[in-house]
């Protein structure tokens, strides 16, 4: 045995199959990339309602509702 399964085994941690490991580690990597990707996106459309405030586009005031019971 390595050093670290000995360790392991004393201080009475669970043991993971090397599989298990590296399936998390692709899925941590995976929700990495998408999390980077929103996050893009978010700051896209801040700067996008920016801009469109700025040019009176969008009107800070909330919609009214519509008339006729919808």
């Amino acid at each position: 045995m390595d050093d670290a399964t000995e360790e392991s085994l004393k201080s009475n941690e669970r043991l993971v199959p090397e599989s298990e490991l590296k399936k998390a580690q692709a899925r941590i990597k995976e929700l990495e990339r998408v999390l980077g990707r929103k996050t893009m996106d978010v700051e896209i459309l801040e700067e996008a309602v920016r801009i469109g405030r700025e040019k009176k586009l969008i009107s800070r005031a909330p919609l009214r509702k519509r008339s006729g019971g919808k």
